[in-house]
């Protein structure tokens, strides 16, 4: 049997470990039944892969009718570019095309090189976002329909087995349209796909990943957003619902982190993490540590007062009883220059925690700033 060469799938009708046992041993019925019980699944899939140049991300979003499918679509790395790689995915794809791109081959380059390499184009399908924002799809002509492929500077969709190609289009324009961070747009993108169709043959599992240097909890890695779902029914919902909470927990705190780290970017990212504030205060969270921790963040930075303090009002409605909380609604007081306001909330902090010795300095500060 001819051994099996890298960048080869082992599935359908390509080298299947089955041939001699069919042709020998088997009825040919018995060879079909157990070629669909063992051949590797198909990833058909819908995909967006896309990068931000002003915060320097790369991400994919991606959504499919099989389980997992966040384990073999998406590649990325910062600095170098993002892949999707889909349908009779070849696993090789990613890493091939991310070494390639480290080169400074551009999008075009590396989907040409890449696909020499396979020994059915026909039958794969890829997206590539590279360095500088450059994009390139092939959809090959053997894929399952509906598939196809819309592509721009700084984005590729794509998607095979679907209800039809209002999915890519929906997913392109919603990407195109939307404001906000990285992450925004691409599950907004992805729960657009889902509205217009979707997998044909249904919902199943599901991912976003973002990446970007130092872009990961306290800059230990790059890992951004890190969410998928394996197997859920409603599975872009449920990562809607993920996303929901790790944009305010990890990514508001990331993009302050790189503020302060980058000043050359500090701009940027504030402006990147207003939006996530914003988003917040449109929202119904009951989680009083998230108006909060961004109300606290952007009152010592003085920036966005109005916001702010509208921030830790519903942190403090949310939880009236808690000393941290009322010292943010101090302070984001006396960010906008309502020094009574200040003390009186900062005072009822003191009376929760009278030997907190910061409690005591922010009274101190507030008090000097009414008497002068």
């Amino acid at each position: 049997m001819k051994k099996l060469e890298k960048g080869d799938v082992m599935m359908g009708k390509e080298k299947s470990k089955f041939s001699c046992i069919s042709s020998c041993m088997f009825p040919g019925f018995l060879f079909v039944f157990l070629l669909l019980i063992f051949s590797i699944p198909t990833y058909a899939t819908f995909s967006i892969v896309a990068m931000d140049p002003e915060t320097e991300e790369w991400g994919v979003a991606v959504a499919s009718k099989v389980p997992d499918v966040g384990y073999v679509v998406p590649w990325i790395k910062p600095g170098v570019g993002a892949v999707a790689t889909q349908a009779y995915s070849n696993p090789y794809f990613g890493p091939w095309a991310l070494e390639i791109l480290s080169k400074g081959n551009s999008a075009d380059e590396v989907l040409e090189l890449i696909l020499k390499k396979d020994s059915i184009p026909e039958r794969r399908q890829v997206g590539i976002v590279d360095n500088d924002g450059k994009s390139a799809a092939h959809t090959g002509e053997n894929t399952l329909a509906w598939a196809g492929h819309k592509t721009a500077p700084f984005v590729s969709v794509q998607g095979n087995i679907l209800t039809g190609p209002e999915v890519v289009d929906s997913m392109f324009t919603v990407f195109q349209r939307t404001e906000g961070p990285l992450a925004e747009r691409l599950l907004r993108a992805l729960e657009a796909g889902e509205n217009a169709g979707g997998d044909k043959r249904g919902k199943q599992s599901a991912a976003l990943y973002v990446m970007r240097k130092k872009g990961g909890y306290q800059g230990v890695d790059d890992r951004l957003v890190d969410l998928k779902v394996v197997d859920n029914p409603e599975a872009v919902g449920e990562l809607r619902r993920l996303f929901e909470m790790w944009k305010y927990l990890f990514m508001a705190p990331a993009y302050l982190r790189l503020a302060d780290e980058e000043k050359d970017k500090a701009d940027v990212f504030l402006k990147t993490t207003y939006s996530l504030l914003l988003m917040a205060l449109s929202s119904d969270i009951k989680d009083p540590e998230v108006y909060n921790n961004l109300a606290w963040e952007f009152a010592l930075r003085k920036k966005y007062p109005e916001e702010t303090l509208q921030a830790a009002k519903k942190a403090h409605a949310l939880a009236p009883e808690e000393a941290n909380i009322m010292d943010t609604l101090a302070e984001a007081y006396y960010v906008v220059g309502d020094f009574e306001k200040a003390i009186y909330y900062e005072k009822k902090a003191l009376e929760k925690e009278p030997n907190d010795e910061f409690y005591k300095k922010q009274f101190k500060k507030f008090e000097d700033a009414l008497k002068n």
